[in-house]
């Protein structure tokens, strides 16, 4: 079962040439092993050989990717085909090059050596021509001394009526009737000859002289084997290698670079018996040594040797420079791929969460200055990850506060039988530097205090505490002495206490404005101490009325001095006490919203529910900013005689 599901994950991970291709595969084993027709097989074996290639080309492109993956290899393969292929096309086309011009120059020189000796050849021919028949002997006898050398053998008919041949033992033929005047390679009875003839009048004088392997080879000695193809309908001349008795004439090579070569030239061959022909073409080919054709280009020894070791010198200046190269490739390679390997390291140390990885930073080029910021990444990574515990550990105290804060607030206002009370704060942050607060003073009155602390945040939080603690603190001391009614409780005073306690306890930039009021329900009067706080409004009849301010801000200054007013609240009154937050929140333009927009949203619906009346203000207020986050603290208090 578990052979049987792997095999099964293989076969799906097969591509579709793959799966084509073993499907191919197994097709034509088993139309062989039923001894299928011969065309059945062949196009299987067709189907094969494609699939195959199909399968072939994808197995390759899947291997070279894998093997240039890494950047070390890919840089390697890149530098072959930058660097090894170019070379070695210049190393082939300069052998190509080479060899061709060796083999086309020595053509020339054997085919001008040749040239030159079939006109001497010729001009003999000619003067024996002209020459009288009683003095052929002495003609003859000068050719002779100057064939020497030349060719191997020279025999010569002349016709004037009589055959006369040269040397006297000579069995040449005579050429048929129709050739006239001619000069160059026969073909006679399956062998080569130079040979030219000369007609003067009725006399006509054929010369000709075996050109055999050692006639070729003087053409140029020691440049090689040097014969002549004749044409495709002909037999030819014995190629190098073709005679062994006579063994190969293209020279050993002196050093494994010393190539052989292989030239040659068109020249025509004539048929003996085929007169007033042109002769087919032919081909003076050579097979020799590169060493012995530069030895026949400088033939002075010095000439030679000195080329030799400009030669040499070149090479050597060119293994250098490559070896050089090769070096400095190699460094070059290690440096790139070296600082690349760190920094794949690097980001996978990052990935698995490890920012202390540091690289390594070499030199002063492009890849160490990213291999620093690297570094400097993983620093500022890891000192934000700190930072961001450490924002978390402070998010998760903020909310702590937040939650405590939320329990200083009072939790209900007190119930009085002639004024309804709603007070409402949105902290700008977690948690709040506005501060309100309500007590009963037994049944019949209350405490009601509103106080903002200068700033936001954990500090303008904690001196609200304060404030709180300190109020209350104060307030149940004046009970205490009281008895529990509100007749010794001074606005003014219990403010002074205030301010002189939050001026000892807190630095001297801390400070708060701070409305404190004591209501009484028997006789409708509210009695206040405004200090510093933003005044309180009045509502009463569809006009707005804005309360007194009594004196500086708590915690400023310990010799401040409050005063304290009195109202008398109708019924219908609304009496609202706000922060600044309320008030000083900026539109787009700039443009705060403004005591008076308060006052006239106030108005509108003075007539509605509390709740209601506060809402709308929050709303105009957040409409007025189009912003959802609060530029400030906003604390609202509304009290409305019954």
């Amino acid at each position: 079962m578990g052979i049987s599901s792997h095999l099964k994950g293989v076969w799906r991970r097969l591509g579709k040439a793959d799966a084509a291709f073993f499907a191919a595969a197994a097709l034509y084993l088993v139309a062989k092993l039923l001894d299928a027709g011969l065309a059945v097989q062949a196009v299987l074996l067709f189907v094969l050989v494609g699939t195959a290639s199909v399968a072939g080309i994808k197995w390759a492109r899947a291997g070279i990717r894998k093997l240039i993956w890494r950047l070390r290899n890919r840089l390697m393969v890149a530098y072959l085909f930058i660097a090894a292929v170019p070379i070695l096309l210049i190393g082939i086309l300069m052998y190509g090059f080479s060899s061709v011009t060796a083999g086309q120059v020595s053509a020339y020189l054997v085919s001008s050596e040749l040239d030159r000796r079939l006109g001497t050849l010729e001009a003999l021919a000619e003067a024996l021509a002209r020459t009288p028949r009683q003095r052929r002997e002495g003609t003859w006898a000068e050719a002779e001394r100057v064939f020497d050398g030349m060719f191997p053998a020279v025999d010569a008919v002349v016709e004037d009526g009589d055959v006369t041949r040269f040397p006297p033992d000579s069995e040449a033929p005579v050429p048929p009737e129709e050739w006239r005047a001619v000069t160059g390679i026969i073909a006679r009875d399956g062998e080569l000859y130079a040979w030219a003839r000369a007609v003067n009048g009725s006399t006509g004088v054929t010369m000709t002289a075996p050109a055999t392997r050692q006639f070729f080879r003087s053409l140029s000695p020691g440049i090689g084997d040097v014969t002549i193809l004749e044409g495709s309908n002909r037999e030819h001349a014995p190629m190098p290698g073709e005679q062994p008795a006579l063994g190969s004439a293209v020279p050993p090579a002196k050093n494994r670079f010393d190539f052989s070569f292989i030239g040659g030239t068109n020249i025509p061959v004539a048929n003996w018996h085929q007169p007033q022909t042109e002769g087919e073409g032919g081909i003076l080919g050579i097979h020799g040594r590169f060493s012995a054709f530069l030895d026949l280009i400088f033939r002075q020894e010095t000439s030679a040797g000195d080329l030799r070791v400009y030669l040499a010198a070149a090479a050597i200046v060119f293994l250098i420079v490559e070896l050089v190269s090769l070096i400095l490739g190699i460094s070059i390679t290690r440096t790139i791929t070296g600082a690349f390997n760190d920094l794949y390291v690097g980001t996978e140390r990052v990935r698995q969460g490890d920012f202390s990885y540091r690289t390594e930073v070499r030199g002063d080029d492009q890849l160490a200055v990213v291999n620093d910021s690297f570094n400097r990444m993983t620093e500022n990574i890891e000192r934000l990850l700190v930072v961001s515990k450490e924002k978390e550990r402070m998010q998760t105290e903020l909310e702590i506060a937040q939650a405590v804060q939320q329990q200083l607030y009072p939790k209900t206002a007190p119930v009085l039988e002639g004024l309804e009370l709603l007070a409402r704060c949105n902290p700008a942050r977690m948690v709040s530097g506005d501060y309100y607060d309500y007590q009963a003073l037994g049944e019949k009155s209350a405490v009601i205090a509103v106080g903002d602390v200068a700033g936001k945040g954990i500090s303008a939080a904690l001196l609200m505490a304060t404030l709180q603690s300190s109020l209350r603190t104060q307030v149940r001391a004046c009970l205490d002495g009281d008895g529990g009614g509100q007749t010794g409780m001074s606005t003014s005073k219990l403010v002074s206490q205030l301010n002189e306690q939050v001026y000892s306890d807190t630095s001297p930039e801390k400070y708060a404005t701070f409305l404190f009021s004591v209501y009484d329900d028997e006789s409708g009067v509210l009695t206040y101490t405004n200090a510093g706080h933003l005044p309180p409004v009045l509502f009463r009849k569809g006009t707005a009325t804005e309360l007194d301010v009594n004196g500086m801000v708590v915690g400023a200054f310990p010799f401040a001095q409050y005063g304290e007013s009195k109202l008398r609240l109708e019924s219908g009154d609304v009496l609202l006490a706000f922060t600044d937050g309320i008030t000083e929140p900026e539109n787009e333009y700039g443009e705060m919203f403004g005591e008076k927009r308060v006052m006239d949203t106030v108005l509108k619906n003075a007539h509605r529910d509390l709740d209601q009346v506060m809402e709308t203000v929050m709303e105009e207020v957040g409409e007025w900013t189009g912003s959802p986050e609060l530029q400030d603290d906003m604390t609202i208090l509304i009290a409305r005689k019954r």
